[in-house]
Order: C-alpha cells, then structure tokens, then sequence
C-alpha cells in the first residue's frame, strides 16, 4: 500500500498543473471533445451531377485533366468492340458521373491517410469495377467509337418514364401526346 501511494504522489508532481479556466491538457491537439478548437470540416464532396453552372464546368474541366492526363495514358487500353470508348465522353451522363467516382476514390485512396494499401485498395475496389462498366460492350458508349480508325459518337436514348409516372401525367389536366410511333403504349396487350 505505501508503495502504491508513493507512486500516486510521483504522479501528481509528474502532472502539469491545471490551466486557467480549466482547459483540458489534450486543448492543444484539436481534438474535438477534449476542449480543443476541433479541425473544420473538409468540405464533402458532391456527386458531379448535382453541380449546376460555372461549378458544375470547373469540376467537368478538372475531371478531364485527370482523365486526359492519367487515367487513359496508364489504363485506358486499346478501344476494341468489346472496350469502346468516346472522345466526347463528357456528353455521356452516365460515364461522368462513374469516372468522377473515380476520381474521388482516387484522390482519397492516394492520400497518405489511406496507408500503403490505399493504392491497391482504389485499382481493386474501384478502377477495375469502374472501367469495366463504363466500357463495357452493352456500356453507355457501345454505340460510340469501337475502332480508332472510326470515330462515332451517339448518345443512346435512356429508357421511357417509369408506368407510376406515366400514370401521374395521365391525370394532370395537360394531355401528353405521343411523340412518335417510337413511344410505348401503357395497357394490356390484347
């Protein structure tokens, strides 16, 4: 026991006194939750296809930098019919929309935070499923360039409304026509 308590006074002496108006020792690391000022907030990243305007083109021309200058160098492989790719990738929403994933993925995983897996974390998890999909040969851009010596492009249509929404429009009190014989007819089939 006296050994016990004369490690308990070491202690005491050891400890810096309590500073004025009581501020935790941990203050100065910026913990939150230990009286500390806390870090702001990183900003969160949005999906770029919430972006509008002069935002949405800013994130548009970084995204093609990086596409441009690193990803199709290192891993873009050769465009093949059953790997195509568009010049005017950036017209297609949906390619967009996967390779600024992508992208994010990318720049989290190439942080130091991310550890020295990170790297292999972000070619497994991400760029490999990523790619797969945006070139796919039933892909948004199967339409598109299948052969270098051929550059096409054409946006394919996207799938008609939904029969729920359809049903909506029906009961507002504008009639929509149909816009050619293209469209689908909602109904039974006889």
């Amino acid at each position: 026991m006296e050994r016990s308590a004369l490690q308990a006074r070491q202690l005491e002496q050891l400890a810096p006194s309590p500073s004025p108006g009581g501020a935790s020792p941990f203050a100065a690391f910026g913990l939150p939750g230990f009286n500390g000022p806390g870090a702001a907030p990183a900003p969160e990243p949005r999906p770029i296809l919430e972006l509008e305007g002069e935002e949405y083109e800013d994130e548009l021309d970084a995204l093609g930098d990086w596409v441009d200058d690193f990803l199709l160098p290192v891993y873009g492989a050769e465009v093949t019919t059953a790997a195509p790719w568009c010049p005017r990738w950036q017209e297609h929403d949906g390619v967009v929309a996967w390779l600024h994933a992508l992208w994010l993925a990318y720049q989290q995983h190439k942080d130091p935070e991310a550890g020295l897996a990170g790297m292999f974390v972000w070619h497994r998890d991400f760029l490999i499923h990523a790619m797969a999909a945006v070139r796919a040969p039933g892909g948004p851009l199967s339409a598109c360039m299948t052969s270098p010596d051929r550059p096409t492009h054409r946006l394919l249509p996207g799938p008609p409304p939904s029969a729920r929404t359809e049903k909506a429009t029906a009961t507002d009190p504008e009639p929509s026509t149909p816009d050619g014989p293209d469209d689908l007819v909602s109904g039974p089939v006889s």
